[in-house]
């Protein structure tokens, strides 16, 4: 569907956007507060909603709904994930004022990383249809590992990425502000900022693992893909913002995800004998999402002083 000047033009836009969101709505540090996050989560909302729209008025339903089910699919497994990067930034002790900052060269640097993922799954399954039966069973591998493994608490700072950095790397052993790197006696170093930053990088490829395959599972126009993985990661920072507080509370969230990923998983092995519409698909996994959301909010998580009694 994306013509060249689709994908320059989308890009131009994606790269304005985040020069403004760095450059002059928070070029002061500062904590981010959360009318300031309820704010900026409703404008990539609605950004994204009038972009599905303008998909459906110029290419029609079908591109429309796949685009809005890619967005959904990313959307709520961003949700899932936002806790890693509370446990990331808690683990390292990342300032409240700093931390909006390094969401949004992490989101730049996700962006990158997406981009080159969906490009090589794109020409893979263009070359090599049979990718596609590949990709459904590992989305059931992986909806049926989320549902039934156990949680493990996440040590950040046990990454191999971060030993092999402390090791390798002059790192201070203090923070210097915002800054990744700095001099100290004329010598470049790198600051325990910078090795978030790469866990933050690293923890994104990971999760687009999941994520990337399952939006292939809906639509294998690379357009389609691009632009909802791109809308849902851009409201990340806000949404991060907005719901830090309340993601112990999603406790059937992951339930929920799972069921998605193998509903995904399965249409796409059984997309040759059976056609299942976009609206289907859009409709089911909106549901699955639901029912989750719902369920959290009446059966709550007791807390962890009453669970010890």
């Amino acid at each position: 569907m994306g013509t060249p000047l689709l994908w320059v033009a989308f890009n131009l836009f994606v790269l304005a956007a985040v020069a403004l969101d760095l450059g002059v709505f928070n070029r002061r540090l500062h904590k981010v507060e959360l009318k300031e996050a309820a704010i900026s989560s409703v404008v990539w909302v609605v950004l994204s909603l009038l972009f599905g729209l303008g998909v459906f008025h110029y290419w029609g339903r079908q591109p429309a709904l796949e685009f809005f089910t890619g967005y959904l699919i990313e959307k709520a497994l961003s949700v899932d994930n936002l806790f890693l990067f509370l446990v990331i930034f808690r683990t390292f002790a990342i300032d409240e004022r700093f931390q909006h900052r390094m969401l949004e060269w992490g989101i730049l640097g996700a962006l990158i990383m997406r981009a080159v993922m969906i490009a090589a799954g794109s020409a893979l399954i263009e070359r090599f249809s049979w990718v596609l039966y590949l990709l459904g069973a590992f989305l059931i591998y992986a909806g049926a590992h989320m549902l039934f493994a156990k949680k493990e608490q996440v040590h950040p700072e046990q990454n191999p990425i971060v030993r092999f950095a402390t090791k390798h790397l002059r790192v201070t052993r203090e923070y210097h502000g915002e800054h990744f790197f700095t001099r100290v006696k004329g010598k470049l170093y790198a600051t325990p900022l910078f090795l978030v930053l790469v866990v933050v990088e690293m923890t994104d490829v990971t999760l687009a693992i999941d994520s990337i395959p399952a939006i292939f599972g809906i639509t294998t126009d690379a357009f389609i893909v691009y632009t909802s993985n791109v809308f849902a990661i851009l409201g990340l920072r806000a949404m991060y913002f907005l719901l830090a507080g309340v993601l112990n509370r999603l406790r059937f969230l992951t339930v929920g995800l799972s069921f998605v990923l193998i509903f995904i998983g399965g249409k796409m092995i059984a997309g040759y004998w059976l056609h299942v519409s976009e609206s289907v698909s859009l409709l089911t996994v909106l549901g699955i999402l639901v029912l989750a959301l719902v369920a959290s909010l009446l059966f709550p998580a007791k807390p962890k002083a009453d669970a010890a009694q």
